[in-house]
């Protein structure tokens, strides 16, 4: 019982910081792919 206390919360911390990141790299990679639109569009103005 002691080994799931001191594995357990760690792990589950660690999971739900992985899942935290993997959105915020989300957001990233689809902001860095419409860069180059963004980029085109202020160039024609």
């Amino acid at each position: 019982m002691t080994l799931i206390s001191d594995v357990g919360f760690p792990v589950v911390v660690t999971l739900y910081l992985l899942h935290r990141i993997e959105q915020k790299l989300d957001t990233l990679n689809d902001t860095i792919l419409q860069l180059p639109e963004n980029i085109s569009l202020r160039n024609d103005h």
